[in-house]
């Protein structure tokens, strides 16, 4: 059977997230034979947005392609990046008038192509178009491509992930979501071939509130004020998922959380 074997990097909190997969990526790609990887980059730059380049660093140091979310668009000058580089999404149920694009089929590196479509969800968050019909008008298109299809589902409400995880049952490769920074433990493979995971967790400090400094967030649910934000940088670690495809059906038949911490001496 011909298979790829995908790695999906859980949302990047600033510059000890980026360290982090600096540091950690070769030997995971290494370990897990990954052919092809993806990170959420939304939080890269100081803990909200990205920036043109850090999404080239990124870009640089052996992933594939970004994705991202509702701070997308916090650093004004990924406008300009998102609309002349595909290799970094925002989710395809925003305003179509605006920069970027939420889907993408490229070449994988292995003789195939993969597609990958970034949605967002509601449910807590901005009012949004409806991402289940948005990725019905995606995949029409992106399966005259490919077999090979992963969604990264940026969202806040297990619920919202899960049922488009059940939405897309036999339609995709894989629905694994975001934006909650914390990994959670349900992995499975849908009865029509569709790995699930409702969050493939974060990269960067784990002594932290969700990445950033721990007094700085508690501060801000006591007092209720606006208290500026700062990534931590202590325990920092790299969190994802695994997926095995196989190439012919685009069902998944493997998929494995990731979670590796970098050495305090680095």
């Amino acid at each position: 059977m011909n298979s790829i074997r995908v790695l999906l990097i859980g949302d990047i909190v600033g510059s000890p997230g980026r360290e982090v997969v600096t540091k950690l990526l070769p030997g995971i790609v290494s370990d897990y034979a990954i052919d092809f990887t993806i990170a959420n980059a939304e939080n890269a730059a100081e803990g909200f947005g990205l920036t043109q380049s850090i999404a080239l660093e990124l870009l640089g140091c052996g992933i594939n392609l970004l994705t991202s979310g509702n701070h997308i668009w916090d650093k004004k000058n990924i406008v300009s990046f998102i609309s002349k580089d595909h290799r970094l999404l925002r989710p395809a149920n925003f305003p179509p008038e605006i920069p970027g694009k939420g889907s993408a089929v490229i070449e994988d590196g292995s003789s195939g192509r993969i597609g990958v479509l970034n949605l967002s969800g509601r449910v807590f968050m901005e009012s949004l178009d409806c991402p289940f019909k948005a990725a019905l008008r995606e995949l029409e298109i992106m399966r005259q491509e490919t077999t090979v299809i992963v969604v990264d589902m940026h969202a806040e409400a297990t619920s919202e992930k899960i049922a488009m995880g059940w939405f897309l049952d036999g339609k995709v490769s894989a629905v694994l979501g975001t934006h909650t920074h914390v990994q959670t433990a349900d992995e499975k493979i849908l009865p029509l071939g569709t790995a699930y995971i409702t969050d493939v967790g974060m990269t960067g400090s784990f002594d932290s509130v969700i990445g950033i400094k721990k007094e700085q967030a508690v501060r801000r649910f006591l007092t209720q004020m606006h208290v500026p934000f700062t990534p931590a940088d202590q325990d920092k670690q790299l969190q994802g998922a695994v997926i095995e495809v196989d190439r012919a059906t685009g069902k998944s038949i493997h998929i494995q959380r990731v979670q590796r911490a970098l050495a305090a001496h680095n």
